[in-house]
């Protein structure tokens, strides 16, 4: 028995049959590898690749990048608490507002911004839609869309994300109501046994599950394999375990069907681990995290924005114009940030939590995107930029969103 015909290709399963027999084969055989091995698939009709490629070749046209103001409610509590102001929503709302009212010249440097939920549907002091603001600016509303990590059975402490059950109708309801993008990150530790096969393989299926849904729903998925600073491992352990992530990534986004041109990384630097007591240059890192790039993501995928991961303001921008200066490796795409920590440190810091404070804090935001815009160019000069929060870390062991 052969399998039905399918667009015509009947005649191509008993040719292949044929083969098999021939050489010691059975049509028994065949036809199990047929319903294994199919090849067959579609790309989203040529309407809806030509949005997702828009969107996402807009957000990483050159000199911008991405502001990640995406933090839950209590990871918002932590920053408010780092400035003694309250963890409310009024006050929440006040801090979003203070960067979506910003001068138009951040649009010159930010393309989009992933917004939490919340957030999405807030409103100015005049009643003004953040939505509306953010577009006002020539900014892309995106949202992250992920429920957050959960621990993975029998693991050593690993985790996969959770969100997949009611992402479809949530993304298109997020289209609707102004969002262009999403947002869904994994975690990943390196340990003397870990990364796991178990958590390399769950969190690639995830994303690209999730990849896949937001295609669907018209918004593009930024893809956020993270390899966390966690650690004590040198550079070549975090560059090989980084293209160890990245390859089953893109492997499972194959098997998804996922439309390459029409997603983003949001991949981790290539950094030792926080605790390494080796030291490396921007240089060092730079030329790993290229190398790791250039060995597992295709070219068709247009653009890198870079998560900060706990690095110090300057040191997120140093890193990035290093990795744009390399020449280390062929770069087939953009490479750019998509920062939280690294954009917003000194801006918060500045505001204060006071209604006085709000000039304040959006001239630092400024001023770190602007030297964000120039290291994704590769043209900043390193300390050329100082801010409120200076060069004080930001690293958060086990950081959750």
């Amino acid at each position: 028995m052969f399998p039905p015909d399918i667009n015509g290709q009947r005649g191509l399963y008993e040719h292949e049959a044929d083969q098999l027999r021939k050489y010691g084969g059975t049509s028994a055989t065949f036809h199990s590898l047929t319903f294994i091995m199919t090849t067959y698939f579609s790309y989203p009709e040529p309407e809806l690749q030509q949005e997702l490629r828009r969107i996402a070749n807009a957000i990483v046209r050159p000199g911008h990048g991405i502001l990640a103001a995406d933090e839950s409610t209590g990871t918002m509590g932590k920053r408010l608490q780092s400035i003694g102001t309250e963890n409310t929503e009024e006050n929440r709302r006040k801090y979003r507002q203070l960067l979506f009212t910003s001068d138009k010249e951040l649009g010159n440097y930010v393309s989009g911004v992933i917004l939490f939920h919340e957030t999405l549907y807030q409103k100015a002091d005049d009643g003004t839609p953040f939505v509306t603001l953010i577009k006002n600016l020539g900014i892309i509303p995106g949202i992250k869309v992920d429920k957050g990590v959960v621990p993975l059975m029998g693991s050593e402490g690993e985790s996969t994300t959770q969100g997949l059950d009611d992402l479809s109708q949530r993304c298109a309801q997020y289209k609707k109501d102004g969002c262009d993008f999403a947002k869904w990150r994994c975690t990943l530790k390196i340990g003397e046994n870990t990364p796991s096969f178990q958590a390399i393989a769950e969190n690639a299926n995830v994303l690209a599950r999730y990849a896949s849904i937001c295609q669907m729903n018209g918004l593009v998925p930024i893809v956020e394999p993270e390899v966390l600073m966690d650690g004590s491992h040198d550079l070549e352990r975090a560059q090989k375990v980084t293209e160890v992530v990245l390859a089953f990534t893109y492997k499972a986004l194959s098997d998804h069907h996922v439309f390459l041109e029409g997603s983003l990384l949001k991949p981790n630097m290539v950094l030792a681990g926080q605790s390494c007591p080796k030291k490396y240059t921007p240089q060092q890192a730079a030329d790993a995290t290229v190398q790791a790039l250039s060995r597992t993501v295709p070219a068709a995928m247009p653009g890198v924005c870079f998560l900060s991961g706990g690095q110090s303001e300057e040191e997120a921008t140093v890193h990035l114009d290093a990795i744009n200066k390399t020449t280390v490796a062929k770069k087939p795409w953009a490479l750019t940030f998509s920062y939280g920590r690294a954009l917003q440190a000194s801006a918060i810091k500045a505001w204060g939590g006071q209604d006085g404070g709000v000039a304040a804090g959006q001239d630092e935001l400024l001023k770190r995107a602007r030297a964000n815009s120039a290291a994704s160019l590769g043209t900043y000069s390193a300390g050329t930029v100082s801010g409120a929060a200076g060069s004080q870390g930001l690293f958060v062991k086990n950081h959750q969103y």
